[in-house]
């Protein structure tokens, strides 16, 4: 049977049915928005997956051609790896929705978000955040606390649920939150340095909308949702978890106290293999795994009293501090703009590289095809956290920390018009122990001032934890990998003195509350104001030289008219020009060219090559001409590239001329006049006027009759 509910969400119809299409899934939602349709499908294994102690939750949304009318490009003709969109937007997905599954519940699950029709508003992400919800909602999977998401744009001081793709472009806040009818569980955002209490606004209007759909989706688990499977939580021998207990509890204070990472992994390791060893059993073979899961929980549990109790963290810091940070510019000679920024155990190597219009990248979304000028991409090397293993492409993790860090950097970048260069920063993180995506934040922004880019200000970035049992709260700055990992919030604050720039917030436990985020974001606020400090004894503005390895790049308006002039007949012109000077040359339809080379000189040659090209007559103006073609009534002489005009017979010389061969031949270059250009665009010309007048008193000249 087929059921729907509908909502109207920002003047749109959100439509969400279920029991019509792919019913062999365990839950199934063909979601609808304006014109934009989106099939989400969700599926779990009837069996556990043995020996893991983690959700294996798979969660992929796709993007398919056909749903804007068009076909991939490329030799094979079909949908190949996911687009960056795809990959951020899966992340969000899944981030949602992964805390809310229960405890113990180990079964491979597969959620997949399809787009099968786009109606060019933007929507499809957030489409999919809410059909993946519902999906899981209906089915048998035991996930029943449902999610939705919402868009907030700002526009002139007003914000704009749900905004269109034109909406966008002029919006100062790309604001997604996903959330239960509860709390906010996730958070994406680039703002142009907005206020904390305007993004926490838009945050508490976003989840106000979240709350109406989450109704929504619930009343369709009414009509349509199956009865949940039971997740039986696996048992441990209470006499076993009191034997470890006794075994590790105080070697595991000792170790959570050690400052060095890799000191305190290796003790925490040492006090884990002691209690399997001194605890084994042949006959169990649970056993083993049973006496780490209670460590693991031990770990866990005397970590957050630790930071409760006596608001002491691993390294010693107390709950606002800030980890000691270097910052080094110019690390590298030869590179446009390079820094090295270090916080604690965390470092970033951050690179900038100058590109000319030929290094913009071109993205073919759904969208629409479209030009991207900065870039930022992130690396995590195996090295960064002492492990050894194979170097693979990025992936998912580290798309979207580039991603929140180019974000995060984006407002400050000056315009093409001011600056206009192709710009690409590259962050290797060197070492991590803590939130290298804000590392990446600080090193790019650095290495931007030390390549010369003229950013409108320093950004920085902080990492923000949580620790709540109960009704105890403590909120951390800076958080390390290993209060990440045993927390129940990142939350990463970007931005400059003025105002946020980016966030990106997750929740591992059942979301947090409004207050909770305000505190987080004023203690973030310190921290971040305490970085750029630091930062700014480095280095306190954009370098006002570019490298002696960066290309100049000259930039010169011309007529639209005259675009063909420059490039000729199948290139030929511009071609010449780039062959003679060494340079590299762009001409856009609006008619500005851009001339970049590492010597300036060449680019200066190549730019008075263009303007003689483009160079249109002056009348009164005296130009060496070169005749082309002699008539019986005058001589055609070119005074600029592919510009002719006429001397009439009577006015190649101040005497009488009988004949033009007698004073000029095709090849001469004689000085002319510009007399007039007529409506036709006729140029009259003079040699005579050029010319200097004869002597008074001279002898005439016996042509002259």
């Amino acid at each position: 049977m087929v059921h729907t509910v509908e909502i109207e969400v920002a003047g749109r119809t959100l439509r969400l049915e279920t029991g019509r299409v792919a019913r062999q899934a365990d839950g199934s939602i063909w979601a609808t928005y304006g014109d934009t349709v989106v099939l989400a499908t969700a599926v779990a294994s009837q069996v556990a997956k043995p020996g893991i102690d983690f959700l294996p939750l798979t969660v992929d949304y796709q993007e398919k051609s056909f749903a804007a009318g068009k076909i991939p490009g490329g030799y094979f003709k079909r949908e190949a790896r996911p687009s960056e969109k795809a990959v951020l937007t899966s992340r969000q997905i899944d981030r949602g929705l992964r805390p809310l599954f229960p405890e113990g519940y180990y079964f491979e699950t597969q959620v997949i978000a399809s787009v099968l029709s786009a109606d060019q508003t933007g929507s499809s992400d957030i489409l999919a955040i809410i059909a993946s919800s519902a999906a899981l909602t209906v089915s048998n999977i035991p996930f029943d606390n449902p999610i939705a998401g919402v868009r907030v744009g700002r526009v002139d001081g007003k914000f704009v649920v749900n905004p269109d793709l034109e909406t966008v472009a002029k919006s100062e806040l790309h604001l997604v939150v996903a959330g239960t009818a509860d709390a906010v569980m996730m958070v994406e955002a680039g703002a142009n340095e907005l206020s904390e209490a305007i993004m926490l606004e838009a945050i508490e209007l976003a989840h106000a909308e979240i709350k109406k759909i989450v109704a929504k989706i619930r009343e369709l688990q009414t009509l349509a949702g199956k009865p949940k499977r039971k997740v039986a939580k696996e048992q441990i021998d209470e006499a076993l978890a009191a034997q470890v207990k006794a075994l590790v509890a105080q070697g595991i204070r000792d170790a959570i106290m050690i400052p060095n990472k890799a000191a305190r992994q290796e003790k925490l390791d040492e006090v884990k293999g002691n209690a399997v060893l001194k605890l084994k059993n042949a006959d169990d073979p649970n056993r083993e795994r049973h006496v780490k899961l209670v460590f693991h929980e031990l770990e866990y549990s005397e970590v957050r009293n630790m930071i409760l109790e006596k608001g002491s963290r691993a390294d010693g810091r107390g709950p606002s501090d800030i980890r000691q940070i270097t910052c080094e510019v110019s690390a590298l000679p030869r590179t446009h703009g390079s820094a090295i920024f270090t916080r604690g155990e965390t470092q970033s190597l951050a690179v900038v590289t100058l590109g000319t219009a030929d290094d913009e990248q071109r993205i073919d979304a759904l969208e629409g095809e479209y030009m991207r000028t900065f870039m930022l991409h992130y690396n995590f090397p195996p090295f960064s956290v002492g492990e050894a293993r194979p170097l693979r492409s990025p992936g998912r993790r580290e798309v979207g920390h580039g991603a929140l860090a180019e974000r995060a950097l984006a407002p400050v970048i000056p315009s093409k018009e001011a600056f206009p260069y192709t710009l690409r920063i590259v962050s290797d993180i060197l070492e991590s122990n803590g939130s290298s995506s804000m590392a990446t934040v600080c090193g790019g922004s650095l290495a931007l001032m030390d390549a010369g880019v003229p950013v409108s200000k320093a950004v920085a970035g902080i990492a923000m934890g949580l620790i709540k049992e109960g009704d105890r709260v403590m909120i951390l700055s800076d958080i390390l990998g290993l209060e990440d990992h045993l927390g129940d919030m990142d939350f990463k604050v970007c931005g400059t003195r003025q105002g946020v720039t980016a966030l990106q917030m997750d929740i591992k436990i059942g979301g947090i509350t409004s207050a909770l985020m305000q505190k987080a974001l004023e203690q973030a606020k310190a921290g971040r104001l305490h970085i750029l400090g630091c930062m700014e004894k480095a280095l306190q503005a954009p370098r006002t030289i570019l490298s002696a390895y960066a290309p100049r790049i000259f930039t010169m308006k011309v007529k639209q008219d005259k675009i063909r002039e420059i490039i000729g007949p199948g290139g030929k012109t511009i071609r010449g020009i780039i062959a003679d000077c060494g340079v590299k040359i762009n001409v856009d339809d609006s008619g500005t060219v851009t001339i970049a080379s590492v010597d300036g000189a060449s680019a200066e040659k190549a730019k008075g090559m263009i303007s003689r090209i483009t160079e249109e007559v002056e009348i009164g103006k005296i130009y060496m001409g070169t005749v082309r073609k002699i008539m019986d009534f005058g001589a055609f002489v070119e005074v600029l590239p592919g510009t002719d005009g006429l001397v009439h017979i009577s006015q190649l010389a101040h005497h009488r001329v009988q004949a033009v061969s007698d004073e000029v031949k095709e090849g001469d270059q004689i000085l002319v006049k510009v007399m007039e250009v007529d409506r036709q665009g006729k140029i009259r010309l003079s040699r005579k006027e050029a010319m200097p007048a004869p002597a008074e008193g001279a002898a005439p000249d016996p042509s002259a009759g």
